[in-house]
């Protein structure tokens, strides 16, 4: 009888965990054709209809670097809070910045302003509950993304990576960043990481508000739609812009389909600053292509210093095919290295929580902004360019010659990295 009852409970299991950890979206399965640049206005119509948004005149958006820049504008942006806060987040751990986040946002509650927070219940769970007791005594509603409940284990793999703040509905935030000591400072060591982040104004924010929304749909059920959170919006800027979300429920693939278009789109050349690269034999070829059309790809991924060794290694698996056809691949040398920015022929720029590689583009809720513009553009290639000055590059020789326990070892982490 033992045995029976083993045999049951370990086949549960392993269903449990087939179901959970597949991705439920058919991938896309063929190299995207290049059929249009990203100058010309097909480009913009068929990323506004295929991602859902419209790409959106009138917007402003500022870039911030590293901590020092980032949080000091987010905290200020929340004092300044008159009606409501919305806030989400993959990241919020315990620290400093963490308390000082805690605190910003309960003396708002305090003072009747209505605020929001959402945290991944997963990727949120080395947060200070003293925190989270705080925020609520204040009249902060907090709520938990897919928490662990028996009725929840089908979504367990499905995790909010957002990063969403937005004041008021006229100012947004998002970017890489996550609330933790590691992101505070200016990359100035390996205890500080790197990272870019932005703020936001002008029509586009109403949609970043509509991401964070969705959200709170989901896990509130309730419904935030009055002018304290869609107030009408002025242009404040002279970008064109989008804001648009993925997530299994509403199709993942969207977020890949951006970058392959994009990609496929590429005439000149293609930048991409990435925290987590894992392609698959799709992207691949549409790296492969883009680069024998005479587009120059270059590539900044991270270095000795990242907290997850195993998408380090994952990544380096797929690189072959890559050097070979001449794209340039750098890991940067002095910390963590989390930005997630790409840049397409000095024209089009994608930013956000996104990045490359199967969890992102199957199983995460996502948010990406997209801008289209030359100027913001060239700002986002100078920092590349200070980028790349602190990183090596790799050479295909490099990756040929590299030890064969290293070349077995970084095989099987690609078999595991969708679910890391």
């Amino acid at each position: 009888m033992m045995i029976i009852v083993t045999t049951f409970v370990i086949t549960l299991i392993c269903v449990f965990f087939v179901i959970n950890l597949s991705f439920g979206n058919k991938p896309i399965d063929a190299r995207i054709e290049t059929l249009y640049a990203v100058a010309d206005p097909q480009f913009l119509r068929s990323m506004g209809n295929l991602l859902g948004p419209p790409v959106i005149e009138g917007n402003r958006v500022q870039t911030l670097v590293n901590g020092n820049e980032i949080f000091p504008a987010m905290l200020e942006a929340i004092r300044g809070a008159q009606r409501t806060v919305t806030f989400e987040t993959f990241i919020y751990w315990s620290g400093a910045i963490g308390k000082e986040f805690a605190e910003a946002l309960s003396e708002r509650a305090r003072a009747g302003v209505r605020v929001h927070v959402m945290l991944d219940w997963l990727g949120c769970s080395d947060i200070d509950e003293a925190y989270v007791n705080e925020m609520k005594r204040a009249g902060v509603e907090v709520y938990r993304y897919n928490p662990l409940r028996w009725y929840t284990l089908r979504r367990m793999n499905n995790r909010t990576h957002r990063k969403l703040l937005v004041i008021d509905g006229k100012v947004g935030f998002t970017g890489g960043v996550g609330i933790a000591t590691q992101w505070t400072g200016n990359a100035q060591d390996k205890a500080h990481w790197r990272d870019t982040h932005f703020r936001m104004e002008g029509p586009a924010v109403a949609q970043l508000q509509s991401a964070f929304i969705d959200n709170w749909i989901q896990v509130r059920g309730q419904v935030l739609h009055s002018a304290d959170y869609f107030p009408p919006l002025e242009p404040a800027g002279e970008y064109r812009a989008q804001v648009f979300k993925s997530s299994p429920r509403g199709g993942a693939e969207g977020v890949q389909l951006m970058y392959l278009l994009s990609i496929a789109a590429a005439k000149t050349s293609v930048q991409l600053s990435m925290s987590y690269f894992v392609p698959d034999k799709v992207a691949i070829n549409t790296f492969v292509a883009a680069q024998k059309r005479g587009v120059r790809i270059q590539m900044i991924v991270p270095g000795p210093y990242i907290d997850r060794k195993v998408l380090r290694y994952a990544s380096r698996n797929a690189w072959g095919a890559l050097l070979q056809a001449g794209i340039e691949i750098y890991e940067y040398q002095p910390t963590m290295f989390h930005c997630k920015v790409m840049i397409v022929d000095e024209l089009w720029t994608s930013v956000g929580s996104t990045n490359f590689d199967s969890r992102s583009f199957s199983v995460n809720d996502e948010a990406n902004l997209n801008i289209y513009s030359a100027e913001f553009a060239r700002i986002q290639a100078r920092i590349f360019e200070q980028d790349l000055c602190d990183s090596r590059r790799i050479t295909l020789e490099e990756w040929q010659n590299r030890p064969w326990k290293n070349k077995i070892r970084d095989s099987i982490a690609d078999l595991i990295s969708s679910q890391l």
